[in-house]
């Protein structure tokens, strides 16, 4: 009998949530990623830690955390997957499907991990679009919990990217922009910032990233840097845009600072709340 529950959706996914310890004798864990797959395409995606409250989170849980080794992880994982793809088909006189060539290399990846970090065991999941599945579990499994006492304050990163993932949706631009963008290729191998959203039109790339002012206001700092790095090494036009979840204020002097850091590099501001008319803008120039 067709289970009414997932029969309202088109896709059977399976995902593994990914945990950490820093002492396993101990037995404590606290959950650090998603690892999400289609079984059938292979299409793979990946989602880490990286907002410095969700750090925050991990210092309090294990005070011994290994950072550096979270933040190379996903890194890891990406390029052992390419790697086995491209042995896969130039090796192999049978080339496994690309969903058993992406099954294999997560569980042969699974048997070598550190003792520290660990992927639990793997769970099905049903949706009808594999991104918006990630946010989904990555706010169920990962993200900190949200207080009631916070409900309506300025947002984090994640929630922030949360809404802005709607707005691309509701657009009908989901399936025409990049997510998750690498830097490296522009800064140097081993950076592992990533820019949210990216997008292409008349030649020109274009890099979208939110950013919490109200609290991480120097991150600002660092996108500008990477910024000025894509720019000036990129073969191509690039433009760029920083979505802030809040309105830069003039009479505001961390405001100012923020305003002033974008604008030195070229970056344009857009307020959360005028996001949507922003890529009401963008979505006939896209193709």
């Amino acid at each position: 009998m067709l289970n009414t529950e997932t029969s309202q959706y088109k896709y059977a996914f399976a995902y593994h949530v990914l945990r950490y310890a820093s002492n396993l004798i101990r037995d404590e864990w606290v959950n650090i990623g998603i690892l999400l797959f289609d079984p059938r395409s292979g299409n793979l995606r990946l989602r880490m830690v990286e907002s410095q409250d969700e750090y925050a989170r991990i210092r309090r849980l294990h005070p011994a955390a290994d950072e550096e080794a979270i933040r190379q992880l996903r890194e890891h994982l990406e390029d052992r997957v390419d790697t086995f793809l491209r042995n896969n088909q130039a090796e192999l006189d049978r080339p496994l499907s690309p969903g058993k060539a992406v099954q294999a290399v997560i569980d042969k990846w699974n048997s070598t991990l550190s003792n520290g970090i660990q992927l639990a065991t793997q769970t099905g999941s049903y949706a009808d679009d594999l991104d918006l599945e990630m946010e989904r579990l990555y706010d169920l499994h990962v993200a900190p919990p949200h207080r009631e006492s916070r409900v309506g304050a300025p947002g984090s990163r994640p929630r922030i990217r949360h809404y802005c993932d709607q707005v691309w949706q509701q657009a009908g631009l989901w399936e025409k922009i990049r997510k998750s963008v690498r830097v490296d290729e522009f800064t140097s191998p081993g950076d592992p910032m990533r820019i949210d959203y990216g997008y292409q039109r008349n030649g020109t790339r274009g890099f979208v990233q939110t950013l919490s002012v109200s609290r991480a206001p120097a991150d600002c700092k660092n996108f500008a840097y990477t910024v000025d790095r894509i720019a000036s090494s990129a073969a191509f036009g690039t433009e760029f845009t920083a979505v802030t979840d809040v309105p830069l204020l003039r009479d505001n002097a961390r405001h100012q600072f923020v305003g002033n850091t974008l604008r030195g590099s070229g970056i344009e501001a857009v307020p959360l709340e005028g996001f949507a008319v922003w890529v009401g803008k963008l979505r006939p120039t896209l193709r």
